[in-house]
């Protein structure tokens, strides 16, 4: 997946949940989009680097939308969860998910199941063979490579447990995918004392036969600039 034409300033701070001021290399001080409603948590440090895109369209109060931070340690975090579902769709296309690559059809944002809910996708492999697909974006690095979802409590997050556990109970095919998105995590469990409700609906849906996939990414860089990202290996939980 290739990033659009980014640039960077360094973070004074993010607030309001959408919103952050940046300062530019030339000393300009402006504000950008933020793209994630979560905690970010460690993601969103002061005196961090924050790689960010800008959009041409008239109608944005805030051009600019943050798409990367590069932490004091050196790792990328790309925290536009947007780019999960892209990343993923892209690997799905490519079939570089072993576990996924026998279905032909990929269809995004389907609804689906009893709680008014949208997969974010549906694998077909005709006649009948059918895949529902979440993808959970995963950021929270927390010691030693090990990396946590969620990082705060998450109803929609049940919701889609739920959800996915119902399909599996009559017998289709169910995955919850943690796109881990923070070069820093090289190892990825649920984060039971964060969203205790959430590990149980976790475990309960694996008890049901909902597979649980983990993918680390990697940033490809050029001249210091992230320019791609990619899916590289499995992880196990």
């Amino acid at each position: 997946m290739q990033f659009p034409p980014i640039s960077y300033g360094v973070l004074i701070r993010r607030y309001k949940r959408f919103l952050a001021d940046i300062l530019l290399p030339n000393g300009e001080q402006i504000t950008i989009h933020c793209p994630n409603t979560g905690a970010m948590t460690g993601c969103a440090n002061e005196g961090d680097r924050v790689w960010f895109s800008t959009s041409d369209n008239p109608k944005r109060k805030y051009a600019h939308t943050w798409e990367l931070t590069e932490t004091q340690a050196g790792h990328f975090i790309c925290v536009n969860t947007q780019r999960a579902n892209e990343l993923v769709g892209e690997a799905l296309q490519q079939k570089w998910i072993a576990e996924l690559v026998e279905f032909d059809e990929i269809l995004p944002e389907v609804k689906y199941g009893v709680e008014n809910s949208r997969v974010d996708f549906l694998l077909r492999k005709p006649p009948l063979a059918e895949c529902f697909v979440e993808v959970k974006s995963t950021t929270l690095l927390t010691e030693n490579g090990l990396g946590m979802f969620p990082d705060a409590k998450t109803e929609r997050g049940q919701k889609h447990l739920r959800e996915l556990t119902n399909l599996a109970e009559q017998g289709k095919q169910a995955v919850i995918f943690f796109a881990i998105l923070h070069t820093g995590i090289e190892r990825f469990e649920v984060a039971k004392q964060i969203d205790p409700k959430y590990a149980e609906l976790f475990e309960l849906a694996q008890k049901a036969g909902v597979q649980a996939l983990a993918y680390l990414a990697e940033v490809e860089c050029c001249e210091g600039k992230p320019v791609a990202m990619r899916l590289t290996q499995a992880v196990s939980l």
